[in-house]
C-alpha cells in the first residue's frame, strides 16, 4: 500500500510532465504546418493553465460534469454515518459524500489527497444495496483516496481531456485554414509536418487512453483489496459488483473521460476486442472470483 502511494504521487508528476511534451510536440507540429509563430507559447500556456486547474480544481470539474449534488445526512443517513465510520477506520479524514440522481448503481471517488477527498454514489446504488454491500462499496472509494489514486485518476480525466479537445482542434482547423508556401523550406517541409501533426492527432488521445484504461485495472483490483481488509468482509464487495454488473442501466452524467473514476464501467460497453483494449475496468467476474478467494 505505502508503495502505491509512493507511486501514485510519482505518477501524477510524471504524467504532467508527459502532457507539457505532448501539448509542446502538437504545438510544434501545428506551427511547421501553418507557420504560425504564436501556437508554440500559446500551447505551452494552455499546458501550464490545463496542470494547475487539473490538479487544484479536477474534483470540482469531475462532480460538475457528473452532475453530483452534496449528500445531506437528514436525507441519506446511513450513507453518510458509513462514510464517517469508515474513514475513522482507515484513518483518514471524512470525505465529503455525494450523490447523482441516477437509476444506474455505481460510485467513485476523487480530489487530489485524502484531505480534499470526496466520495459519491448513485441513488440507484443506494436503493439497491443492502448495508454491507453499501460498505464493501465505499471502502472500496475509501481505499482509492488513501492510496492517493484519486490525485492521479483526476489529473488523467483532466488532462487527457484536453488532449482530445486539442486534437479534435486540430482537425477542425486543418480543414479551415490553407498551406502557406513561406519559409520551413516551402509547400514541400510544410506537407512533412503537416502529415506529423495529423500523427500525433490521432496518437495523442489514443496512446493516453491506453495508459489510462492500463494503470485502471491494475488499480481496481488493488482497492477491491484494500477494500476488503477495511471491512474485513470482501462477500460485501463482491455481492455489490455482482449487483452492479447484473443492472442494465448506463449512468447517463458518464463519458469516455470520466469513466475509469468509477468502481464498474458506468457505460456498460465490454463487447469486442478494441472495446476490451481501451476498458478502464478488470473483468468483474475476476474480481468477484479474487474477493471470494480471501
Amino acid at each position: 500500500m505505502y508503495e502505491q502511494i509512493s507511486g501514485n504521487i510519482w505518477r501524477s508528476r510524471l504524467l504532467v510532465a508527459l502532457f507539457f511534451v505532448v501539448i509542446a510536440a502538437m504545438g510544434s507540429a501545428f506551427y511547421f504546418a501553418y507557420n504560425e509563430p504564436i501556437i508554440v507559447p500559446l500551447a505551452i500556456i494552455v499546458a501550464a493553465v490545463t496542470s494547475l486547474t487539473g490538479y487544484y480544481h479536477s474534483d470540482k470539474i469531475v462532480l460538475a460534469v457528473t452532475r453530483a449534488r452534496p449528500a445531506e445526512k437528514s436525507e441519506f443517513p446511513h450513507y453518510v454515518n458509513s462514510v464517517e465510520g469508515l474513514a475513522l477506520a482507515a484513518g483518514i479524514p471524512t470525505p465529503k459524500p455525494y450523490v447523482i440522481d441516477d437509476p444506474a448503481p455505481n460510485a467513485f471517488a476523487t480530489g487530489r489527497d485524502p484531505e480534499h477527498g470526496v466520495i459519491c454514489v448513485t441513488t440507484g446504488l443506494l436503493a439497491m444495496m443492502d448495508r454491507t454491500e453499501l460498505e464493501g462499496v465505499i471502502s472500496h472509494e475509501m481505499a482509492h483516496i488513501k492510496n492517493y489514486d484519486i490525485r492521479f485518476m483526476a489529473l488523467v480525466t483532466v488532462l487527457v481531456g484536453v488532449i482530445a479537445l486539442l486534437a479534435d482542434w486540430f482537425w477542425r482547423s486543418g480543414r479551415l485554414m490553407r498551406f502557406r508556401g513561406r519559409g520551413r523550406g516551402g509547400g514541400q517541409a510544410q506537407a512533412v509536418f503537416m502529415l506529423i501533426g495529423i500523427v500525433l492527432a490521432i496518437l495523442a488521445p489514443i496512446s493516453a487512453a491506453l495508459v489510462q484504461a492500463a494503470v485502471s485495472r491494475r488499480r481496481e483490483y488493488l482497492a477491491d483489496a484494500s477494500g476488503a481488509m477495511l471491512t474485513r468482509f470482501p462477500d460485501g464487495l463482491a455481492s455489490a459488483l455482482e449487483k452492479i454488473a447484473r443492472d442494465p442501466h448506463a449512468l447517463q452524467s458518464a463519458n469516455k473521460a470520466t469513466a475509469h473514476l468509477f468502481i464498474a464501467n458506468p457505460l456498460k460497453d465490454h463487447g469486442g476486442l478494441l472495446n476490451a483494449a481501451f476498458n478502464t475496468h478488470p473483468p468483474i467476474e475476476e474480481r468477484v472470483r479474487r474477493l471470494r478467494e480471501m
